[in-house]
């Protein structure tokens, strides 16, 4: 895709408008996990400290400062770029494993947890399994 595509996208994401309260509840759910305030998390994203309570307005929050809240995170800083309407960056694509490599049990599982709309729910999940794995090889 050339560049030109990706700043039309950008430009039509612009003009449209967004439900932000998939966003805000997300982030919500980010500070809850770690124990933060929106002012610490603003900040600890090394953005001015009322970033957070102008998404909560809902301002859309620019490209960038959806990067340094998935940074500070430690999330795939795709997830808030969709979530804030704004098309996805090639860069933050993460290519795992090819599905032909997999056990076919594996992808069964990975289907799954796909299929688990609710980003934080399935985070969850798979932490829970991740968990798993790692108490079961951990014994070998």
């Amino acid at each position: 895709m050339n560049s030109d595509s990706t700043v039309e996208k950008r430009q039509k994401a612009r003009q449209e408008n967004y439900d932000t309260q998939p966003l805000i509840d997300r982030i919500l759910e980010l500070c809850e996990q770690r124990n933060e305030s929106y002012r610490e998390a603003s900040l600890a994203s090394n953005l001015d400290h009322q970033a957070i309570n102008r998404i909560r307005g809902g301002q859309r929050p620019l490209i960038q400062n959806c990067i340094q809240l998935a940074d500070h995170f430690e999330i795939n800083p795709n997830e808030l770029l969709i979530l804030a309407k704004w098309p996805p960056l090639k860069a933050f694509d993460i290519h795992a494993e090819s599905v032909e490599n997999l056990p076919p049990e594996a992808v069964e599982v990975a289907k799954d947890i796909a299929r688990i709309a609710n980003p934080g729910m399935r985070r969850e999940v798979a932490r829970a399994i991740q968990t798993l794995l790692s108490k079961y090889l951990d014994e070998d």
